[in-house]
């Protein structure tokens, strides 16, 4: 987990070490083209980088979780199978999630609502976004999902598998909450900018402080917070367009 954490992190500061020629490489042609196959290879790799980098730290108590119980099994001589397994069954819904996103990014810079520095065009854009995802931390869907990343033992216990495609699904289930929890928050990337290393982080912080906590206290306030925000955007945006006297 430490591992591929860490080569996301360092595929995107690579990538931030030539973020101007970079953007326009890949961006650019965006703009005018066609879906290329490449393009979006590219792109989903961004995306995927990302994901390892804000997403991996927040897995840490579900991967330890499973351990600890294959560690129990392990001394009772039952047949156990390996943890990355599980995290690679976890990958691979991150995995889709970042196809999407690219082919996202790349409808939103067609549309000129994303620009070729894979930043905002667009304050109403950015503030549509943050409000959406302060929005979604109030909802059904994602409380629901963030109990079951907060509470993995009930979940291990209650679908425990001792092969490996039954491994790889629970890392597919909890793959599929984790998205369920975050996706939200992960897109708002197209309101700060793909490259935006300090958002990314403090939204890879913010993620893992919620699946450590209980209760819904800090995800209100982070909801909160990010309409605030979107609404603070939206009004900058607006004024910016008022007629002057």
């Amino acid at each position: 987990m430490v591992v591929l954490m860490g080569l996301g992190w360092f595929y995107l500061g690579l990538l931030l070490a030539g973020t101007a020629d970079l953007s326009q490489s890949l961006c650019g042609p965006l703009q005018v083209s066609g879906w290329s196959l490449l393009g979006v290879a590219v792109v989903a790799s961004m995306w995927c980088a990302m994901s390892l980098a804000m997403m991996l730290p927040s897995t840490a108590p579900m991967i330890l979780t499973y351990a600890e119980i294959a560690d129990t099994a392990a001394r009772k001589a039952e047949s156990i199978i390996s943890p990355l397994v599980l995290t690679a069954g976890y990958a691979v819904i991150w995995i889709g999630f970042s196809v999407v996103a690219a082919l996202a990014q790349i409808a939103f810079t067609r549309s000129a609502l994303l620009d070729a520095g894979i930043a905002s065009a667009s304050g109403l854009f950015s503030g549509a976004m943050f409000i959406g995802a302060g929005a979604y931390q109030f909802s059904t869907l994602k409380h629901a999902c963030l109990a079951q990343c907060q509470r993995p033992f009930p979940f291990f216990f209650t679908n425990w598998a001792t092969t490996r495609a039954g491994v790889f699904r629970l890392g597919l289930k909890q793959g599929a909450y984790c998205l369920g929890c975050c996706w939200a928050m992960m897109l708002l990337v197209f309101a700060v900018g793909s490259m935006n290393i300090i958002w990314m982080a403090a939204c890879g912080i913010v993620i893992t402080i919620e699946k450590m906590l209980t209760g819904r206290r800090f995800t209100y306030a982070v909801g909160a917070a990010l309409i605030v925000l979107g609404i603070g955007t939206v009004l900058t945006a607006s004024a910016a367009h008022w007629p002057r006297n």
